[in-house]
């Protein structure tokens, strides 16, 4: 909707006006129909007397505005996304009558029917701006209030919010006759706007308590919609949580702070959770229909963390604005790790965390459009483009860097302090370094000028000189930064040496920790060692940078990298591989080769999942366009081979089968994909559950042997939001024509799709074997961006802009073009021109390894 967007600037000013916002009632009625919903706000706040400012709601109508007594003509001040509250008193009563519209984009107030049972389920997503689609209100996040909810709805439904759920009250019908019945809810206490929630709708739930360090007991529920609750292992979850809530109780030296605690899944959600108050939403798919590899459910438990962490960090003390959001995210994403290494299922957190976050981070701290830490979010506009790889997996990586430069206890001594002098208030960094500063004995000024403020990533390599019996004569450590980025930081690190034992594993012998600063650091204490085999920079993953091998350690990881015992610094070579191979530094083919003939004795999940995401990027844009083809047949023969040799039932012979059936595309491929399918062909411990059988018959969609009257067979069996997702992929996916100008109507032109259901389509038509099945539609692209930015919301608009984007016409042509494209761009269209700019980096580098790989 045009004119949503809301400036820094204006947030201060009207925060100069608005001086105390006491409390929100805000009454909602969910019986109007499947259009819109009503929603009667009644704010109260103190203000300098004589002032104006203006309160923000994203209304279909507005009925009423009345301010301390007086009716104010709708038509004269509400525009439909602001109301205008001129000649404030000290003390105000706001009341606004109004109609708002359900959404099906995952933000405001979200619509879904269950297409099992036909039933309505609804729930909140207000980060950042979007409580004003569902009430009044002073959206910005220092102006905390009080929020007391009262809702109607269907008396057969269930409604979550951030306090504890009331016992509803019958009422008279509904028009259709439905019974309807009203919740009351106590007021919460003192929250920003966009962690409030509303869910609503059949929800079936389990419940669970704890007593938390306090003595106080905690009730705990999971919910989900009817047609999902065979599926929830509830019983792991809340295993999770109770770790998180004793780990997090002990860390921050305060106990939980809110009355209960409910985790919500939620169906097309866009993204992983959210961190409302006491009522987490998270996404439906960590319900698991079918079998998970465990690399889901690692990140599922992380994300439980991740949430639970906010409930301190973001929900009880909150960013004053939305510059300091990294911190809000980074600070979750650390402790999230931190508290399941101390977990007994993932002990391995931490390779996760450089096997998945780190590789975001560097990939997105190298685009043209990477920015500090520390942002500078001068609107709404800017903080949605900026929830990025920086915002939660740099700042992260640089929050363990300066946990490791002021000490963990000293860090966890600093925290404890910040909560108890800002609770319930609102923050910026500086009180947060202020604290862990007198905690730790550390001028943070410095550090913090270096890594929050500038942008990019440090290369480091290590320079050795031997004598002739290969004792070092010579250790340093040379620091290199980006052209376009000149910064060199102060890093603390850890060098390891690695040698065999006897039974031929590489293990480490020696771990030398200092501090890095400048071009190079000399490293006296490693002169006069014997060279080891592998030498290993940023060991233990404490820094933030990329690391290259020296040709030795290079020659011994690409022979022997299987035969690295432990799983981080295994991840850590692995890294260290896929970052030159995007840099065009090493050939993409050696790569494809590097990764083919060590992932089989690969044990941790989550790296697995991650080499096979970038083996996929490698076949499709870094290797040379002649021999493309040839590598991916042979890549494809290689997965089939890993699949079948993998032990049974194993997490990896899982994900090796859905790799394969992603790549297959030749005749003998395609029949085991649907030698599979049918039955016909088995692979001892594969089991072909649902979820399964539709990634295979998208990859038989993609390879032009099924149509669809066979992706509405499947359907018919399994008619679920699932499988809707899973069928529209299908069908987006198939070769013809036809097929893509139907895919391309339904996104970009009729706009009829759910969040969920276009993703899923996105995804389908840019699903090709052959590229040029889709080139007749990259000038239409760029004829329809322009309209799709400016008549859909950001999450909508974002998944077609990034995902439609002709990135497999790699080509100078397409650089071309997208340079055309920004050229013509206003200076208003700031997170558009970003997006593109992404988009083209994509390509320059694709072409960049192409050259390399040649």
């Amino acid at each position: 909707m045009p004119g949503t967007n809301l400036t820094r600037s204006e947030a201060v000013e009207r925060g100069k006006a608005v001086l105390r916002v006491e409390s929100y009632a805000v009454e909602l009625d969910l019986t109007r129909g499947d259009r819109v919903f009503g929603s009667r706000t009644t704010a109260r706040f103190d203000a300098v007397p004589g002032s104006s400012t203006f309160i923000d709601a994203i209304t279909d109508s507005v009925r009423s505005v009345t301010l301390n007594g007086r009716a104010l003509d709708p038509a004269e001040v509400s525009d439909g996304v602001r109301i205008q509250l001129p000649n404030l008193d000290a003390h105000n009563e706001l009341v606004v009558d109004a109609d708002a519209r359900y959404m099906n984009t995952g933000e405001g107030l979200h619509r879904f029917v269950d297409p099992v049972d036909g039933e309505v389920y609804l729930y909140t997503q207000f980060e950042v701006p979007d409580s004003r689609r569902v009430f009044a209100v002073f959206e910005q996040p220092d102006l905390k209030a009080s929020f007391r909810f009262t809702v109607t709805a269907p008396s057969h439904w269930a409604i979550v919010s951030n306090s504890p759920t009331p016992e509803p009250t019958s009422i008279g019908p509904a028009e259709d006759g439905a019974a309807r019945s009203v919740w009351e809810f106590a007021p919460t206490a003192r929250l920003s706007s966009y962690v409030t929630a509303l869910i609503a709708g059949p929800y079936q739930s389990v419940h669970d308590e704890l007593v938390n360090s306090a003595g106080r007991t905690i009730p705990l529920g999971i919910f989900a919609r009817k047609s999902l609750m065979q599926y929830l292992d509830a019983e792991n979850i809340f295993e999770t949580t109770k770790q998180g809530f004793a780990f997090f109780e002990e860390q921050f030296g305060c106990e939980y702070p809110f009355e209960k605690y409910d985790q919500l899944f939620v169906p097309e959600f866009n993204a992983g959770a959210m961190e409302n108050a006491g009522a987490v939403t998270i996404l439906e798919n960590y319900v698991f229909r079918s079998k998970p590899t465990q690399a889901t459910v690692e990140r599922r438990a992380i994300t439980v963390l991740h949430e639970l962490a906010h409930m301190w960090f973001g929900d009880y003390v909150t960013m004053r604005w939305w510059d300091d959001l990294w911190l809000n995210e980074s600070f979750a994403e650390y402790m999230s790790h931190l508290a399941a290494v101390h977990t007994p299922d993932f002990g391995h957190a931490w390779t996760t965390f450089a096997s998945v976050e780190k590789s975001w981070a560097y990939r997105q701290d190298q685009l043209p459009t990477t920015h500090p830490i520390f942002a500078d979010i001068s609107d709404l506009a800017d903080v949605e483009v900026n929830f990025d790889g920086i915002t939660y997996a740099k700042g992260a990586s640089v929050l363990k860097q300066l946990v490791s430069w002021v000490g963990q206890e000293q860090f966890m001594a600093g925290v404890r302090s910040y909560f108890a002098k800002h609770a319930w208030s609102n923050t910026v960094l500086a009180d947060l370094l202020k604290e862990l500063e007198e905690a730790s004995g550390r001028d943070l000024s410095a550090w913090g000028g270096l890594w929050l403020e500038t942008a990019g990533v440090n290369t480091l390599a290590p320079v050795i000189e031997t004598d002739g019996e290969g004792v070092i004569t010579r250790f340093g450590v040379e620091q290199r930064a980006a052209d376009t980025q000149p910064t060199l930081r102060p890093h603390r690190l850890a060098i390891g040496f690695y040698s065999r034992d006897e039974e031929g594993r590489l293990v480490r012998t020696r771990r030398e920790e200092l501090d890095v600063e400048g071009a190079l650091t000399e490293v006296p204490a490693l002169v006069g060692a014997a060279r080891p085999e592998l030498i290993l920079l940023n060991d233990d993953d404490l820094a933030y940078a990329k690391v290259r091998l020296d040709p030795v350690s290079l020659a011994t990881a690409t022979e022997h990298l299987r035969d690295i015992a432990e799983s981080l610094p295994r991840t850590l070579v692995w890294g260290s591989a896929w970052n030159a191979a995007r840099d065009g530094e090493t050939p993409a083919r050696a790569y494809v080769d590097l990764v083919l003939a060590n992932i089989g004795a690969e044990t941790d999940s989550s790296v697995v999942q991650t080499l096979l995401r970038q083996l996929a990027t490698t076949l499709d844009y870094y290797v040379a366009p002649e021999a493309q083809a040839d590598t991916k047949h042979s890549a494809a023969d290689r997965l089939w081979a890993l699949a079948r040799n993998a032990a049974g039932g194993s997490d990896s012979q899982l994900q090796f089968v859905k790799a394969f059936s992603a790549l297959a595309a030749s005749p003998e491929h395609l029949d085991a994909v649907s030698g599979l399918l049918d039955g016909s062909l088995t692979v001892p411990g594969i089991e072909v559950d649902q979820d399964l059988r539709w990634e295979l018959l998208a990859s038989l969609a993609a390879g032009g042997r099924i149509g669809q009257d066979r992706i509405e067979e499947e359907l018919s069996h399994d008619n679920t939001s699932s499988g809707q997702c899973a069928a529209a992929l299908a069908r987006a996916a198939l070769p013809t024509a036809e097929a893509k100008a139907e895919a391309w109507h339904r996104i970009v032109e009729t706009g009829e799709l759910s969040n969920a259901v276009q993703q899923a389509a996105v995804n389908g038509f840019v699903r090709v074997h052959d590229p040029r099945l889709i080139e007749p539609y990259a000038e239409k692209y760029f004829d329809a961006v322009p309209r799709i930015v400016a008549d859909r919301t950001h999450a909508l608009a974002q998944q077609i802009v990034v995902g439609l984007y002709p990135a497999r016409q790699t080509s100078e042509a397409t650089l071309e073009r997208t340079d055309a494209f920004i050229s013509g761009l206003d200076e208003d269209q700031g997170a558009l021109r970003r997006m593109m700019l992404e988009n083209r980096d994509g390509v320059a580098r694709a072409l960049r390894a192409r050259a390399a790989d040649r």
